[in-house]
């Protein structure tokens, strides 16, 4: 990158961090946003005070984009819009944050990507590592919430780098070559970003484009996307399952978790130990264990980091317990299908708060889980009517709609009886009522502490 002009597209944590790199890489650096609220000066005074990039806000001119040779983009710019498309065109290199700081990745990497449970998988194997060797030679980076770009200068032959990575820094993958990948899941979501479905599973294995034989790949094979990618991907598969005993790899049977292989199975732990709910936890639990496992972590390293985890926040989180009511924060259900699983999870009849933005997902499935658990559905945001409107199709009217998020809370209260949950995981994303779903979960939290 040195003495190369290159753009920065996004000027978020992930966009600063990459013009951080670029200068430290000795790149003439221009920050970019689009967003025409913002100012260059904005832009600026989120940058180091030595910074010397340019910055540029609204519509860029031409000398700006004039003989630009690479372009970073931050994981919230698609790869098809048309200022990228004429970068391209003009002969200049598109990557993503993640490719660039692997750039300086010296050390060994552990990638995970899916639909859902990539945070708690992440989390979880970063603990693992820390106990292993120590805080400071591990980096849990990637979309949860930590720019690779700002940790990849301090790596070195004995750190391990934990990513959790979205189909989004998945798209401009080139050299990322991690030691240990991970595919959670692929159920249907961000269509609205990548159109098909086809584009969304092929950006999830970029994960593993660069792995050979002596790499491991960990994979779902209770997934149809998954275990038919386990027939052609590059790497050493190690499967796992909720549903089925493995010949080889990991699986759940009657509450207790087994690793398989040379014709024995060994029981590894039983799930009353764990401080986890749900099947989709048992899930990241075992894939955490074969990804800890393939870096060479020993078992009673993991074992130990596993019984004593708790849940993420915003990801199926107990609350509180208010008149004989539970709480639970799911804020994380953005989809469908992860909403499923927070569901699944619910042992008391619940009220479940649902809604958002739409990202042109269908809520058939979701619907169908409530059977036996969902005794009120409060629906709030853009996607409410077409929520409703599938619910109905399905023979589920037990719904209200509220047009706030404080009078959404203050209904789930009022229709809740002593006995009953209640629970947020809308199956949709947050933009249009809040920035973010960290804040709509706090929010919630916040919310249920200020119960009598």
């Amino acid at each position: 990158m040195k003495d190369k002009k290159c753009l920065v597209i996004g000027s978020g944590i992930s966009g600063v961090g990459s013009v951080g790199l670029l200068e430290h890489m000795g790149a003439r650096v221009v920050l970019y946003d689009s967003n025409e609220k913002l100012t260059p000066g904005n832009l600026r005074s989120r940058l180091s005070g030595d910074s010397k990039a340019l910055c540029v806000t609204g519509e860029p001119d031409e000398q700006v984009l004039e003989g630009v040779e690479a372009v970073v983009l931050s994981p919230g710019v698609p790869v098809d819009i048309p200022l990228v498309k004429t970068l391209r065109e003009n002969g200049a290199r598109i990557m993503g944050e993640i490719e660039l700081g692997y750039q300086e990745e010296k050390g060994r990497v552990a990638a995970i990507t899916g639909t859902n449970g990539k945070t708690t998988t992440t989390t979880l194997v970063g603990e693992i590592m820390k106990a292993w060797l120590g805080r400071e030679k591990v980096f849990v980076v990637g979309n949860i919430g930590n720019p690779y770009t700002s940790e990849c200068l301090k790596t070195s032959k004995e750190t391990v780098t934990v990513g959790e990575i979205s189909s989004f820094q998945l798209e401009t993958i080139r050299d990322f070559h991690p030691r240990v990948s991970a595919i959670l899941n692929i159920t249907p979501d961000h269509l609205d970003r990548h159109h098909t479905m086809e584009a969304y599973v092929a950006a999830k294995e970029n994960v593993a484009l660069n792995q050979t034989r002596e790499d491991i790949c960990v994979l779902n094979y209770e997934n149809q996307y998954t275990r038919a990618f386990g027939a052609r991907c590059p790497a050493r598969v190690v499967f796992f399952s909720s549903v089925r005993e493995l010949d080889e790899g990991y699986y759940l049977k009657e509450g207790r978790i087994f690793k398989s292989g040379g014709g024995q199975a060994k029981e590894l732990l039983d799930t009353r130990e764990l401080k986890l709910v749900g099947v989709c936890n048992m899930e990241n639990v075992m894939a955490a264990l074969a990804i800890a496992e393939g870096m060479g972590v020993p078992l009673e390293t993991v074992l130990s980091v596993v019984r004593e985890f708790r849940a993420v926040e915003h990801r199926i989180e107990y609350v509180d317990t208010k008149g004989g009511v539970e709480y639970y924060n799911d804020s994380k259900g953005t989809n469908p299908d992860a909403a499923i699983q927070g569901i699944r999870a619910m042992s008391r009849p619940t009220i479940l708060i649902g809604g958002g933005y739409d990202k042109q997902s269908e809520y058939d499935e979701w619907i169908e889980s409530f059977e036996g658990k969902v005794k009120w559905l409060v629906l709030i945001g853009q996607t409410r009517e077409k929520i409703a409107e599938c619910a109905r199709r399905h023979g589920f009217d037990r719904i209200r709609f509220a047009d706030t998020y404080e009078e959404c809370l203050k209904l789930c209260t009022s229709l809740a009886s002593p006995g009953d949950a209640v629970l947020l995981s809308p199956a949709c994303a947050s933009w249009g009522m809040f920035p973010n779903y960290e804040v709509r979960g706090q929010l919630f939290k916040e919310y249920v502490r200020g119960l009598g």
